[in-house]
């Protein structure tokens, strides 16, 4: 755990905020790469700059799956933080309803209401029986394929257009021992198949299996692509290459030594702080270069109710930040650094990278429902699980996994 610095030369009130003094404010969160963690830094500045607050910041390693166990024990168990992110969907959903969870309705009602939001259906997941109880803060989506320029400039041919130039151009790679596809091991996996859903499987596909739950659209002809996509992937992906974390990938794909990646918009940042500029060292292809359609979830902020006997002045803290959050201040600097899109456009975004820009003209066609956003914490594991096992054990066969998709489908709630 570690504090940011206090920038703000006094503790004014500010944005409503009652408090005459400083005090901290605990903020859980996952984001731990160098791209991620320079954008929390974003909301951690400007939340003392115009608080005089102290921004504790307490970071989780392991993404939601990892992540939110830790996040939802402290809550049950009475030692709640003061804000927490999780994944705009339905990880928080039993939480609310069993109050545990700050009603921020009156504080929406003080700002007038959200109607500044691009895609009004990020809301849902954060209205129980008409109350407001947390704030998406940007629009990730999975539907990214990324390529290196180097890799491509090596091999002679240019930078793929779309999936199936890119798998096209294995071959040649494979002779220059260059890895067609970069991955990182454990969950970045589990985003992989959604993507190729989304691209290969089209929008149709996507809402009968997330939104619909329908295992006969697993169990049919269009997922079956999918599919042989997954096991053609696992043919090109070395064990022996595959490095720790997603952030490896990205740095892999800037030395040339990994040609390919598919991975959610939040590579962008790490790319961004290691040096890399789109269009010059990597291409980004929003749905695989094939569809008009991103998946979007992203992520959302929580505020946990608080004990009883809570010095007000930390209940005020917890208000003021959830203002600030989506403030087109806040929305703007912490976008274009995490590269996500940001929930509004009323902000000046001429400054966002050439990807950013993509997946903002994309907005206009509506965003179909990734799992995250879809499907409960437990159905996103039994999913992980099963793609991790398939990319390990070549003996489970493309019908094999559809079979299991499906049944994992068919459970789900």
């Amino acid at each position: 755990m570690k504090k940011f610095a206090v920038v703000a030369a006094m503790a004014t009130a500010f944005l409503g905020s009652t408090s005459a003094y400083a005090v901290d404010l605990e903020v859980t969160h996952w984001w731990t790469s160098a791209g991620e963690a320079a954008a929390i830094a974003e909301f951690a500045k400007l939340f003392e700059e115009q608080t005089g607050n102290t921004w504790v910041d307490s970071a989780l390693a392991g993404s939601g799956t990892g992540a939110n166990p830790v996040i939802i024990s402290r809550i049950i168990g009475g030692d709640p933080m003061g804000a927490t992110q999780m994944n705009t969907g339905r990880d928080a959903e039993e939480l609310i309803q069993a109050g545990l969870m700050r009603d921020l309705t009156p504080i929406v009602e003080e700002m007038g209401g959200l109607d500044f939001y691009v895609d009004q259906s990020l809301l849902e997941p954060c209205t129980y029986e008409g109350k407001i109880y947390c704030l998406p803060i940007n629009i990730h989506s999975w539907d990214w394929l990324w390529l290196s320029t180097a890799a491509y400039e090596k091999i002679g041919q240019p930078v793929p257009t779309t999936w199936d130039e890119y798998v096209a151009s294995w071959p040649a790679l494979q002779e220059a021992d260059i890895l067609p596809f970069g991955l990182a091991t454990g969950w970045p996996i589990s985003g992989v198949p959604g993507v190729l859903m989304s691209g290969i499987g089209g929008s149709d596909l996507v809402l009968a299996i997330n939104r619909d739950k329908s295992a006969d659209a697993v169990r049919g002809p269009e997922f079956r692509k999918v599919a042989e996509a997954m096991d053609a992937l696992r043919q090109v992906i070395s064990p022996e290459m595959m490095v720790p974390s997603f952030g490896d990938v990205g740095n892999q794909l800037l030395a040339g030594e990994a040609a390919g990646n598919i991975h959610g918009d939040w590579l962008a940042g790490d790319l961004q702080i290691a040096g890399g500029v789109p269009g010059e060292d990597y291409e980004c292809l929003p749905a695989l270069g094939l569809g008009d359609q991103l998946t979007g979830g992203g992520d959302s902020f929580y505020f946990p109710v608080l004990p009883e006997g809570t010095d007000p002045a930390v209940i005020q803290a917890q208000a003021d930040l959830a203002k600030i959050l989506i403030s087109p201040e806040g929305q703007l600097n912490f976008n274009l650094v995490k590269g996500s899109m940001p929930i509004r456009t009323d902000i000046d975004l001429s400054g966002a990278n050439p990807c950013m820009q993509k997946a903002i003209g994309m907005l206009g066609n509506g965003l179909l429902p990734s799992g995250d956003f879809a499907l409960s914490s437990d159905t996103q594991q039994q999913f992980q699980d099963l793609n991790i096992e398939f990319l390990d054990d070549d003996s489970i066969t493309v019908d094999d996994y559809i079979e299991r998709y499906a049944t994992i489908i068919e459970q789900a709630d």
